[in-house]
């Protein structure tokens, strides 16, 4: 076993590479949607990106496309074998810990901008009229919209427990009474009390890499957090960590993961094998020209 990458400084900008590689067994012709490409945000750009689809399991009818969040989806119709598809990318953001704004007020539900509406309402996982009367007691009285959010971030951080217990079709309220969960279920559970209480939340998906903390020894997977509309913008909060991080690589926004789930198929199509890397880099890495997966301290 090699010994750990050193640590690089954390300077005002930073070099990300992150990416996966997932294989599938695919028994007969199958519709696959991948919710997996990153794009260029504020505070998130992109320098270089790779796709690549192994040998061995042909696709037809591959083409990307904008859904109605505004998230890039890869479509494709997966021929019988073996399927292997992977992507690798190269993007610079902030060397800083999430931003924190804790004096954000609330605003007020007719003073909301349209488009934020939706993200008031119960979703597929996150049943926020099942859980309004606890976000009312738990968090009603408290002061002020980041105040609000952040109890609720510290809440689920202190009173459930990180661990596997949940599955595909668990809901936020179910996560919360059993008291165990995983990043998609505490996602879920904080978009549920901000909608109970009035204020819009996202479910958001996408990279964040053991960068400016000590490594968990957790093997590297796709995370989920949320984001509450505060003061004109959208916020980052995670209530799996409970704390700013730096690194953070957004994918895709959505109301629940029912609209950004990384792989979607219409059909028998199993998935054998992940691989998920999020890594800082010198700021002068580039993407390997095979695309592959590459050691930058070997």
């Amino acid at each position: 076993m090699s010994a750990p990458a050193p640590a690089l400084p954390l300077t005002e900008i930073i070099r990300v590479r992150v990416g996966f590689s997932l294989t599938f067994d695919v028994p007969f012709p199958t519709p696959m949607l991948f919710v997996v490409e990153p794009q260029e945000r504020p505070g998130q750009r992109l320098l270089e990106s790779r796709r690549l689809i192994e040998p061995g399991a042909g696709v037809t009818h591959l083409h990307r496309y904008f859904d109605a969040h505004g998230n890039v989806i890869w479509r494709m119709l997966a021929q019988p074998g073996t399927l292997t598809i992977s992507h690798d990318v190269m993007a610079e953001v902030s060397g800083r810990p999430d931003p924190q704004f804790p004096d954000l007020p609330k605003t007020l539900v007719e003073d909301l901008p349209d488009d934020t509406l939706r993200f008031l309402l119960p979703s597929r996982y996150a049943d926020s009229d099942l859980l309004a009367a606890e976000a009312w007691e738990r968090f009603g009285h408290i002061q002020g919209g980041w105040a609000q959010v952040q109890a609720i971030s510290d809440h689920l951080y202190g009173s459930c427990m990180y661990g596997v217990g949940s599955n595909s079709t668990t809901t936020a309220q179910q996560a919360y009474a059993s008291g165990k969960a995983v990043c998609r279920d505490f996602a879920h559970m904080g978009v549920a009390f901000c909608r109970a209480l009035n204020i819009p939340a996202r479910y958001a998906c996408g990279y964040l890499g053991d960068i400016g903390i000590p490594p968990d020894g957790v093997p590297m997977d796709f995370h989920a957090w949320f984001e509450a509309y505060l003061g004109g913008q959208w916020r980052t909060f995670d209530a799996r960590h409970n704390k700013p991080r730096i690194g953070r690589i957004l994918i895709a926004t959505g109301r629940d993961a029912a609209d950004v789930a990384f792989t979607t198929t219409f059909g028998a199509a199993r998935l054998t094998q992940m691989t998920v890397w999020a890594d800082q880099v010198p700021l002068d890495a580039e993407l390997p020209e095979d695309g592959r997966p590459h050691d930058y301290w070997e």
